[in-house]
């Protein structure tokens, strides 16, 4: 929203030497954000004056037509120069850029010889000198003081405030509700916009049919004016407060409604009202129905669209944008002005239904006054009648069906005690009446309570804490006392948090990259991880109001967003990747639905049942980790060709967790999509499947656009428990005693499960094992293997013998022989 200063001051009376240093304060004390200040007074620099044209001479030698002009500046003598604009004749008054003059651009100007002539100085058009898009001709003023400063004439004296309008301060959007609040805020009068228009009656006659078949507008106005010039050009003063506001003027009824939404913050529209049929009918949009708006786009209209119609059907989007088939034009001879009131969340959702946020449906969904939609409607006709000619019709429509605004209970320290200033009871209700607030009070056994009317400009005041906000924002946030809250003695870092950040940094230290992304995935997702029908990763909680359409679902495994990373930079160019994230999944609680859902009131606290009732259905929220690489491992260089990344270097992802987790990882071959039924691992902590690591199956890497042989892990990190603290380790100062062992087993049997038999057998003595060979021959016999392990023994207290040491190598090799069937090769 863009403010002119010298719009603003005629509804709030500014002070003459009010700097704008201190406006900006006011607007940010208000409570407004103000994005930049734009001062249009350091827009041209040097001599600008007003010149009138005493003579014009046709240059007719010249390829394009050229005028060699004599401009009086209220010198001695008038100034020759040179100009190609026909739009002017002598005696007009025009504004002259003289010599020294810099025009927007760094476009300087100076005394110069062209077309056989001198051209000292420039008549300048309204684009020229950065007031408007205007570049038709040259700007003729209609007064003006030959040889006074042209900036005052032309609104290059002005500030303009850019301002960052939140939602709910709607009423904002509006030089009214912006001077209400500079006015409060600097102590002066204001002069409410309003009021220049007194409100008509309604009268028995309609100025055309009307019928409101809508609950979604409670207001609905109409105002006709004949035989008016309804494109002809606006007054000059409206064409530049409009551009300095930001917005070109297209001709009279256009910029009258657009003017007096800027002024009011109320939306109009005009008809063409010889190109209505029939019966006006305010109502919703039926099924099939179709409307092209003024943007020249044809749009599809769902049931609960709200819209204009006449005998041929939608004539309008209601409170968003206006439709082709009625729009005023060049030939519009009689204009029928709407203004109305609509229902908030209706305009916002068919707004971004329609991806379409026009001027008027962000002010709609904000909060309109509906007290001003007959004021804005008259007012509009007034200034056609004036600027535009014709006859204003007296026939007045005013479907009105409003309901009063609730009032709202008070108790009058409550402001105190929320913000811990000590407001009495006269700033409380001075503080709630400069937010145009009706006020009546009562005593109770509790105190005083305030009864509170919000004005019908604030619908954004529905609860006490409301207008507690209002107390302390209008009192001013200066005199809120700021304090350091004392920090309380904590634990620091719970072990879950503490392991998480070990997790992290280990992951880190060995090259991965840790990324962010949003826990909304798409419906097709679980199809392109190639999950079974059955899978219950498939079972994820929907979002009732998701940010994005296309991803409504919560994801209930950290690879379905993650992917999303990986093709973001695969398209960016990046080929080596190995990125890592950790989050919460989401998994429907038991017995959930996805249309099971809960009431919970906000006007007031839940009852204890409703909040159980809710609590028992949040979905149960694990934190998982996991990691997706591809491209290179081990780049190609002199030191050999490289090694693409595989399995093994998810699987190695997956043991680095573990590691920094402090637990012991186990794996076994695994069956699970999404990866490669052979290239799967099943990870496991103390027996317990907690995750899955390795090749990602070729059909899914296909269907998410990712390489070939992109690997992946994993892992639940709430299913793995958090060990207790380890005791300090004893170092033995005893040598080890190193034996070998080689057992022969099948060859289906993993060797990490034979490992860790051994290790059972092995006892408390041994200090390490370690697989080095794995054979296989004939001699063996068909399908077993001989898996030789390097077994280092070690007590604390004496050196072991080779007796000790071969009666644990063969207690090692019994715990293997019972469950694998394994024997010692000979």
């Amino acid at each position: 929203m863009r403010i002119p200063v010298s719009w603003l001051s005629e509804y709030a009376a500014l002070p003459e030497d009010l700097s704008t240093a201190e406006i900006d304060a006011a607007l940010v004390d208000a409570g407004l954000e103000v994005e930049a200040v734009h001062d249009l007074r350091a827009q041209v620099t040097g001599p600008l004056v007003v010149g009138r044209v005493a003579s014009v001479e046709e240059l007719t030698e010249f390829k394009k037509p050229i005028r060699h002009c004599h401009v009086d500046v209220g010198e001695d003598e008038p100034r020759s120069i040179i100009c190609g604009a026909r739009n002017f004749a002598e005696g007009d008054l025009v504004v002259v850029a003289l010599p020294g003059a810099v025009l927007p651009g760094g476009f300087a100007i100076g005394s110069r010889k062209t077309y056989g002539r001198l051209s000292d100085g420039m008549i300048c058009s309204a684009r020229e000198l950065g007031v408007s898009e205007d570049h038709e001709g040259i700007m003729v003023l209609p007064e003006g003081t030959v040889g006074a400063d042209a900036r005052p004439v032309v609104g290059l004296d002005d500030v303009v405030f850019e301002l960052a309008i939140t939602p709910d301060m709607g009423y904002c959007f509006s030089l009214r509700g912006v001077a209400r609040e500079v006015a409060h805020r600097l102590g002066v009068a204001f002069d409410d916009p309003a009021g220049k228009a007194a409100e008509p009656a309604a009268t028995e006659h309609q100025p055309y049919p009307l019928r409101v078949e809508t609950d979604g507008c409670n207001r609905f106005t109409l105002r006709e004016v004949r035989a008016v010039d309804a494109y002809a050009e606006s007054p000059e003063w409206m064409a530049r407060r409009l551009t300095q506001a930001g917005m070109r003027p297209l001709g009279l009824a256009v910029d009258v409604t657009n003017y007096l939404m800027l002024e009011l913050g109320h939306p109009l529209h005009a008809f063409d009202r010889d190109k209505l049929e029939d019966v006006l009918v305010v109502r919703r949009a039926e099924q099939g129905e179709k409307l092209t708006t003024l943007d020249g786009a044809e749009r599809a209209l769902d049931p609960e669209d709200m819209v204009i119609c006449d005998a041929t059907g939608p004539l309008s989007l209601a409170g968003v944008m206006g439709g082709q088939s009625s729009e005023v034009d060049e030939r519009t001879r009689n204009v029928l002005i709407e203004a109305a009131h609509w229902d908030q969340v209706a305009i916002a959702r068919t707004s971004r239904r329609h991806r379409l946020s026009s001027e008027a449906s962000k002010r709609y969904e904000r909060g309109v006054d509906s007290a001003l939609s007959l004021i804005a409607a008259q007012r509009a006709a007034e200034l056609l009648v004036e600027y535009g000619g014709g006859t204003l019709v007296e026939e007045v429509a005013d479907v009105d069906h409003r309901r009063p605004v609730a009032a709202i209970d008070l108790p009058v320290d409550l402001p105190a005690k929320t913000i811990g200033v000590d407001y009495d009871r006269d700033t409380v209700i001075a503080m709630l009446e400069a937010a145009g607030c009706a006020i009546e009070s009562s005593t109770v056994d509790s105190g005083t309570v305030l009864t509170v009317t919000p004005a019908t400009w604030r619908p954004d005041l529905t609860d006490p804490a409301d207008l507690v906000e209002e107390v302390a924002r209008l009192h001013g946030y200066a005199h809120i006392p700021s304090s350091i809250p004392r920090a309380i003695a904590g634990t620091g870092l719970t072990p879950q948090q503490r392991r998480r950040r070990r997790v992290a940094r280990a992951l880190a230290d060995n090259g991965f990259i840790e990324t962010y992304t949003f826990p909304f995935v798409s419906r097709e997702r679980a199809d392109e991880l190639g999950l079974d029908e059955k899978d219950p990763q498939r079972d994820a909680v929907a979002v009732l109001n998701p940010l994005d359409d296309t991803a409504p679902l919560l994801r209930t495994t950290v690879l379905a967003s993650l992917v999303g990373a990986v093709k973001t930079n695969l398209a960016r160019g990046t080929r080596d990747l190995a990125v890592f994230e950790e989050g919460l999944v989401f998994q429907p609680a038991e017995g959930w639905t996805e249309f099971d859902l809960v009431d919970l009131p906000v006007s007031r606290r839940p009852g204890d049942e409703a909040i159980s009732a809710a609590i028992r259905r949040l979905p149960v929220q694990p934190r998982h980790l996991a990691a997706i690489l591809c491209g290179t491992a081990v780049p190609a260089g002199v030191e050999g060709p490289g090694r693409q990344v595989d399995w093994a270097d998810a699987i190695e992802a997956a043991e680095i967790v573990a590691e920094a987790a402090g637990v012991e990882l186990e794996t076994a071959q695994g069956e699970t999509a999404p990866w490669h039924p052979g290239r799967c691992a099943e990870l496991r902590v103390e027996g317990e499947v907690v995750g899955h690591a390795g090749e990602l199956h070729p059909e899914v890497c296909e269907a998410l656009g990712l390489p070939r042989r992109t690997a992946a892990m994993e892992l639940d990190l709430t299913a793995i428990p958090v060990p207790d603290l380890a005791p300090a380790p004893v170092i033995s100062h005893y040598p080890a005693t190193l034996i070998d062992v080689a057992v022969v087993v099948a060859e289906a049997v993993p060797a990490g499960e034979v490992e860790a038999a051994l290790r059972e057998g092995a006892g408390e003595l041994l200090d390490g094992l370690r697989l080095f060979d794995v054979y296989r021959d004939a001699k063996l016999g068909e399908a077993r293997k001989s898996l030789a392990f390097k077994m280092e023994l070690r007590s604390v207290d004496r050196t072991l013998t080779n007796e000790e040491g071969v009666a644990i190598r063969d207690a090692a090799v019994a715990v293997a022989a019972e469950r694998f069937g394994a024997t010692i090769r000979e």
